[in-house]
């Protein structure tokens, strides 16, 4: 059985979401943040006034952080899930913490099997006001197939943009279609390239 991962898209909105700065500063409630979302209580580093990180630190804080919050997601479920909906937990448990994701309403009823009594007590983390429509877009991204829709980062904008085209494929671990950026490019095969990937396919692996 294969763990699930936050897929690119799911990372994509979760950026989206949170934002991106290289200088302190204290969120909606207060709290001093730094990077992607990034506060003391994630871990290293401590978040002080005046902080200020270089970009690719930013990237290293980010892919850190995730780390925790999808091992969290992956050890509340009990049941599984389509990769819309982990990707919405996850961006869930980036913004509650762990301990308040273990503990919530909406994860019990994931794991119970009611899917939209979920997707209602998701809305039930509404405080600060400035988080609902947030809320109301991770609600919305937990029970949409990306197939059928881009999730928004919030309500109030457009849904996330895919640069590339895109395919949808199966997730190893679930039956639902997974959306995946890709970049198709047309390839010519002659008979001088065919002998030339064969002879190198010992260096390849």
């Amino acid at each position: 059985r294969l763990l699930m991962d936050l897929s690119p898209i799911g990372e994509a909105v979760l950026i989206a979401r949170e934002g991106r700065r290289l200088k302190a500063y204290k969120d909606s409630v207060g709290v001093l943040t730094i990077g992607i979302g990034h506060t003391s209580a994630a871990g290293p580093p401590l978040v002080t006034a005046g902080l200020t990180i270089t970009s690719a630190e930013c990237d290293a804080i980010f892919a850190r952080d995730v780390r925790t919050y999808v091992a969290a997601v992956r050890k509340g479920l009990k049941v599984p899930v389509s990769q819309n909906a982990f990707d919405a937990l996850v961006s869930i448990c980036y913004n509650i913490g762990p301990g308040a994701f273990a503990t919530s309403t909406f994860l019990k009823r994931i794991n119970a099997g009611d899917t939209a009594g979920a997707r209602d007590a998701i809305l039930m983390w509404n405080k600060p006001a400035a988080i609902i429509t947030r809320r109301e877009a991770e609600a919305a991204q937990f029970v949409t197939a990306y197939t059928s829709a881009l999730p928004r980062a919030t309500t109030s904008q457009k849904p996330i943009a895919v640069a590339a085209p895109v395919i949808a494929v199966m997730h190893p671990e679930v039956p639902t279609p997974v959306i995946v950026p890709v970049t198709p490019a047309p390839v010519r095969w002659s008979l001088g390239n065919w002998l030339t990937t064969w002879l190198m396919k010992p260096f390849y692996g």
